[in-house]
């Protein structure tokens, strides 16, 4: 019990830090025009600037049945719905439902797109028997065509949330989420959840990297597991990571939509904790000096989250991914929720500063006046 107590005090602790960040980041969030929400109605956002075309296109969960639809700016502020950009009815799909989290990458001339969904060779009836897929287009704005009738590859679990990075040395990385179906995992916040009678057993979601083959056919290698929730209470992130969990809402701890990039030498890993679905998802990073890893978590998590306890209206903020625009400005795009939009995930975008001691600040969520 003593533990426990200690633990507890940690934690109301670690979220007083939490909550002075986010009003300080609310203050920095103010010296330039929010344009938030974007009145589109996306989870998981992915931004990829085509320097052909001169415009941004942007693809994410929602806004059409089994695939996958795409809209266009010129300033990131109009955005223009291009229609549906991949199609679960063409003759290599297959994958059959809950199609999310589409990141586009241009290579060679032509544009891929690695996505989620579930996976139509199921004999076990699984409930989550999800998967990742690439389709390939001669432009942005589709048609995507599957490269193969089948998954990119199957590592024994369920599996979403792909991001891909471009090494330096031409090698290819694929990110991935474990999902949290049966994945019972033992930790000390399993042991306090039991405790108080709240739930028997906690899932959780792990984020993977393995080397992905140049022609995107295949991965090399095995998956090395690079972050999961923390096991112990006095960890400095458990507060934030399981509120999902401590505050009842559901037994499952997030570690998913990972976002890799790199400044000077170091790799950054971004990612998500808690129920994407509820008020407690939010953003934090992790740092390596090697895309494998291994990583350490920032003290300055999360660097991303609701500011509804702090008089805001935003809630939810979590699937991040990065876009340099044309003028080279970092913005974080993200998903959220507002008092107005309800249960709708809709887009967000803030700066994203990286301060000379190497620390990376999102300075929101912002809304507009």
């Amino acid at each position: 019990m003593n533990k426990i107590l200690i633990a507890v005090i940690g934690l109301t602790l670690t979220m007083t830090s939490c909550n002075n960040r986010t009003e300080n980041q609310e203050k920095e969030a103010k010296d330039y025009e929010s344009n938030n929400p974007l009145d589109v109605a996306f989870g998981d956002p992915f931004i990829v600037y085509d320097d052909e075309s001169d415009l941004y296109y942007m693809y994410g969960t929602g806004g059409v049945a089994n695939g996958f639809m795409a809209y266009s700016s010129k300033d990131l502020k109009t955005w223009e719905k291009r229609g549906q950009v991949y199609s679960a009815d063409q003759a290599k799909a297959w994958g059959t439902k809950d199609f999310w989290a589409p990141e586009v990458y241009k290579r060679n001339g032509k544009y891929y797109m690695f996505y989620s969904a579930h996976w139509k060779n199921n004999p076990n009836n699984e409930l989550e028997n999800y998967k990742i897929g690439v389709a390939v287009s001669e432009s942005p704005l589709g048609p995507f065509e599957d490269m193969t009738g089948e998954p990119l590859f199957d590592p024994g679990y369920p599996i979403i949330d792909a991001n891909v990075y471009f090494a330096e040395d031409g090698k290819l990385y694929l990110y991935y989420s474990r999902c949290c179906y049966k994945h019972a995992v033992e930790s000390e916040i399993a042991d306090w959840a039991r405790e108080k009678k709240m739930f028997d057993e906690i899932e959780e979601s792990w984020i993977y990297g393995v080397e992905l083959a140049a022609d995107f056919s295949s991965v090399i290698g095995e998956p090395t597991l690079l972050l999961r929730p923390p096991i112990c209470m006095d960890d400095q992130q458990a507060e934030w990571e399981s509120r999902s969990v401590t505050s009842g809402e559901v037994n499952r701890r997030w570690t998913e939509g990972s976002y890799l990039f790199k400044h000077n030498d170091t790799y950054y890993m971004m990612y998500s904790a808690n129920f994407f679905g509820g008020q407690h998802y939010a953003v934090g990073y992790a740092t390596a000096t090697s895309p494998l890893g291994p990583f350490e978590k920032s003290a300055a998590n999360p660097i991303l989250q609701k500011n509804t306890e702090t008089g805001g209206i935003v809630s939810g903020t979590g699937h991040n991914s990065l876009l340099k625009d044309r003028e080279g400005k970092l913005w974080c795009v993200y998903h959220g929720r507002t008092s107005k939009t309800g249960d709708d995930r809709v887009v967000f975008l803030d700066e994203l500063e990286l301060a000379e001691n190497g620390e990376l600040k999102v300075n929101g969520p912002t809304i507009k006046e």
